[in-house]
């Protein structure tokens, strides 16, 4: 063991998922290392612990994982668990964790940012519950990374991680693990593999784009090798570590290859899409776009029909910027509805206390108490569960559903590359606005509150505010105002946009929503802050 010293930088605040930079700032002499020990330093040290380390494959995994083996053997920990290759999905990363009753884990990844020598990179700590840690340990990271002066590290030859099997680092056990068959596994238990396997036979077709990032082997190995799918029904299934070139963030605008496909005249029956680390999902039928509300709220209503939710759910929760279309189903279903910030993070406790059952943000992620992340793939096949059950579209079943509960019209606009003092001043000068706007009126719309959102955790009373404007209209539309932390460069400004309709259910979601754009525009003068008239990604 090498005891090095160092100077402490002053940047590593990990955002709502851990601490992203560019790739090139992580390569910097000292700057993984650093921030290494403060997790270890935060989470009281990891002498004779079991951890679980993998990343999604991007530019520089590889070297981060040889260096983090070699601190965490430094550090005395007793094992370290590794993804095969020091691969591994995010919701598989949580599975591991929890099937092995770990003391958590780290994982390498910047999600749905671009990868590359010149594109992002990031790392983030999952706790023993397999969720990513709660603000009170990423801010004490924080500290412990302001006053760092040294970091211990240990002297050794890289570790084969193409090999399948156990070997050591200083005495510290490392056991390098197919975790595709481990995930598989799991998913055999919560649906129904006959019933989908039986649809595939039946002639249903389907397109999964896994945007050159790490879900393509776990797409591959599920739907083509256990499901029955057409060969090639997953494309960009090779992970690569700059994606291909591609953005690997399961939109209609990055994932557009996809979206000709899904709306053009030989459009499979389905289609889906996945992000870097495999934590996010699009989700597509022929000729039909599903907002990842809408998905989380059809989900919701049929659950049931999957053989490990068939007991019913404890409740839903969904981050405060999401749409209120799965309180809708709850009220239909008698059970509760939470209301969080943004962050994954935040629905661990609903979910370990037993309160929730299904989780969504509007940011393309969804997921279930099986682990504590959004998991992509999950959602897609409980699609393909539902779908096998009702034997219908996708189409129709989002008919049916709108038929019973309305429609929740919905969108966000980012408007990326922001410069962060404009953005702050802007949502500064919006705050400051607040007290006044109950009562006004603007674009026809008349306002019924606003505020900062703040949250009081049901579960252990810690309390989070300043997470995000809302301005609510009396007709039941909403402006919801962020800062993203999910960006490495400038600010990423997110407006959320949403308007409730009994009728009417075939309208553009950007026509429908075009007063309440035109409102939010002038509430925050988002033009003259920021000198944007239009954002960069509609979704």
């Amino acid at each position: 063991m090498t005891t090095i010293q160092t100077v402490a930088f002053d940047d590593q605040k990990p955002g709502t998922s851990g601490l992203r930079k560019k790739t090139n700032v992580f390569m910097q002499p000292h700057y993984l290392e650093n921030f290494v020990q403060a997790i270890f330093n935060a989470i009281g040290g990891v002498r004779g612990k079991t951890l679980v380390l993998g990343g999604d494959g991007r530019f520089y995994n590889d070297r981060a994982v040889q260096i983090i083996l070699r601190m965490a053997a430094a550090s005395g920990a007793a094992k370290v668990i590794v993804g095969q290759g020091g691969v591994l999905s995010t919701p598989a990363a949580s599975n591991l964790i929890r099937q092995r009753k770990t003391d958590g884990g780290i994982i390498l990844s910047a999600s749905h940012n671009p990868g590359g020598e010149d594109e992002d990179f990031g790392i983030k700590f999952n706790m023993a519950n397999g969720g990513p840690a709660p603000e009170s340990v990423t801010e004490a990271m924080f500290r412990e990374a302001s006053v760092l002066v040294s970091y211990n590290i240990t002297e050794t030859a890289d570790i084969d991680l193409g090999a399948l099997g156990e070997t050591e680092i200083g005495g510290m056990a490392v056991e390098v693990v197919d975790c595709v068959a481990d995930y598989a596994a799991l998913m055999e238990t919560l649906f129904d593999f006959d019933a989908i396997r039986a649809m595939f036979a039946g002639g249903f077709t389907m397109r999964f784009d896994a945007m050159c990032a790490v879900t393509g082997p776990y797409a591959t190995e599920i739907l083509e090798g256990r499901l029955g799918a057409a060969a090639g029904t997953v494309t960009h299934g090779t992970p690569l570590p700059d994606f291909g070139g591609m953005h690997p963030d399961p939109n209609p605008t990055w994932a557009h290859e996809l979206m000709d496909e899904m709306m053009g005249p030989n459009a499979p029956d389905f289609g889906a899409a996945s992000d870097g680390d495999g934590d996010r999902n699009m989700v597509v039928g022929r000729g039909i776009y599903v907002s990842p509300s809408d998905s989380l709220a059809v989900l919701a209503a049929n659950a049931h029909l999957a053989k490990g939710y068939a007991k019913g759910l404890a409740g839903v929760a969904r981050s405060m910027p999401t749409s209120a279309a799965v309180d809708r189903v709850a009220v239909d279903l008698g059970i509760a509805a939470y209301e969080t910030p943004t962050g994954w993070k935040f629905f661990g406790n609903l979910l370990d206390a037993g309160r929730a059952t299904l989780c969504g943000e509007e940011s393309f992620g969804t997921g279930s108490d099986h682990v504590r992340e959004k998991d992509g793939l999950w959602a897609v096949l409980m699609w393909l569960n539902i779908l096998a059950v009702r034997k219908q579209s996708v189409a129709d079943i989002l008919a049916a559903h709108w038929a019973k509960y309305g429609r929740n019209y919905y969108s966000r606009h980012d408007f990326e590359g922001v410069d962060k003092d404009k953005a702050d001043l802007m949502m500064g000068s919006l705050r400051k606005s607040l007290a006044g706007l109950p009562g006004t009126q603007i674009e026809g719309l008349t306002i019924s509150a606003a505020d900062d959102f703040a949250y009081t955790d049901p579960v252990d009373g810690s309390v989070s505010s300043k997470q995000g404007v809302r301005i609510l209209f009396e007709d039941g539309s909403r402006i919801v105002m962020r800062l993203s932390g999910t960006g490495t460069q400038g600010a990423t400004l997110r407006v959320y946009l949403e308007q409730y309709a009994e009728a009417g259910f075939d309208r553009d979601p950007q026509e429908a929503l075009a007063s309440v754009i035109r409102a939010a525009h002038e509430l925050a003068q988002i033009t003259h802050f920021t000198g944007r008239t239009e954002p960069d990604v509609i979704t």
